[in-house]
């Protein structure tokens, strides 16, 4: 319940900043995609199981005040101890960024960077419910469709320490003997600070693009 109410109440801050900075600008949806992604995987070194299957649907959205990411992650293991163990969880993610271009009105792109945003994230699982907060830039670079990084201060609720985080996030699209595919990802640095330990994770997928070859491209990998 705890968890529930810290989650609104991050929520409602997000939406009254968002609503106070577009006083002058009409706050609407530009664009949005959807997906759902099924992964079989075996052979963990972190987790108990010896294989798991995780179901993700993701949404991502552009609009008038910035851009929105949203993930959720059904994931389920197969331990091969007691049945009643099994290592069931759903864990999300909410990345609201403001952008200050748009809430300005005024092109801040300089060199490689396009945008400057207040990027902020709450990760919420079943140990623990963590938010983040910080700026964010956007950059143009040649043959990426998008490249973006956020540099976070981390408030971990019940994991640990305060600490940073650094988050870049890309997505490659390219051509390979007629076919379309697109390599897509993100890495996350986090430093170590008191009993939190430095770490980082390096998350990407390589995806062929099958329903270009029935003309309906971006919609089954």
């Amino acid at each position: 319940m705890n968890t529930q109410i810290k989650v609104l109440q991050w929520f409602a801050y997000m939406l009254v900043g968002i609503t106070l900075s577009t006083t002058t600008v009409q706050a609407k949806q530009l664009w949005s995609s959807n997906s759902l992604t099924l992964l079989r995987g075996g052979d963990y070194k972190v987790i108990d199981d010896d294989s798991q299957t995780v179901l993700t649907f993701e949404h991502v959205s552009g609009h008038s005040w910035g851009d929105m990411f949203l993930f959720v992650d059904r994931l389920e293991g197969d331990k091969d101890t007691d049945p009643d163990e099994v290592d069931n969880e759903t864990y999300w993610e909410l990345s609201p960024r403001l952008s200050l271009g748009k809430m300005t009105k005024k092109d801040l792109s300089m060199g490689p960077i396009k945008d400057i945003l207040i990027a902020a994230t709450a990760e919420i699982g079943i140990k623990t419910t963590d938010y983040l907060v910080g700026p964010g830039i956007d950059l143009a670079v040649p043959g990426f469709a998008y490249v973006s990084m956020n540099f976070y201060r981390r408030n971990n609720e019940g994991s640990g320490d305060d600490n940073w985080q650094l988050t870049t996030v890309w997505g490659l699209p390219f051509s390979l003997g007629g076919q379309q595919f697109l390599y897509d990802g993100f890495i996350d640095w986090v430093t170590g600070d008191g009993d939190t330990t430095a770490q980082t994770n390096f998350t990407s997928q390589l995806k062929w693009d099958l329903g270009a070859n029935w003309q309906s491209p971006k919609v089954l990998y």
